[in-house]
């Protein structure tokens, strides 16, 4: 799952802001320093505490690499649980539904799901797709580095 990036250019160095997410920026002395520091500020940004009533939104696939446009990749875990995040509140199931669809006996073990505090089986990747059909691991990790 990719964010893109708007460099800027100032005297004596860059900084660099998310086209999609308000908020998340960052600044460095060189172009090589603020790649790394997209990735952070990206994955800080994302990685909201678990009382958090915020989610935040996709990434917008139809804006396009340029110049100074450039994509940042989620890392993983982040990605994964933002979509069963997001899916779940399409899907309009509270925790503990969801929880209960996957067949979990506790909802602490569908929240770490949306923490991104587990490594699914493929037994349980199969029970998020029949919940649901539009989830896409492949969308998750997508052009991940």
């Amino acid at each position: 799952m990719n964010y893109h990036f708007k460099i800027h250019k100032e005297d004596g160095g860059f900084w660099a802001e998310c086209i999609e997410l308000p908020g998340c920026f960052t600044q460095a002395d060189t172009r090589e320093e603020l790649l790394l520091n997209m990735q952070q500020a990206l994955n800080l940004y994302i990685e909201e505490p678990s009382d958090s009533k915020e989610l935040a939104c996709l990434p917008d696939d139809s804006i396009k690499k340029s110049k100074t446009i450039v994509q940042v990749a989620l890392d993983p875990n982040l990605s994964f649980s933002l979509l069963i995040k997001h899916f779940r509140i399409k899907y309009k199931l509270t925790q503990k539904e969801a929880a209960k669809k996957m067949g979990f006996d506790k909802i602490y073990s569908y929240q770490r799901l949306e923490a991104g505090k587990c490594n699914p089986s493929l037994k349980m990747l199969s029970k998020i797709k029949q919940i649901f059909p539009e989830f896409s691991i492949d969308y998750a990790i997508s052009n991940h580095r």
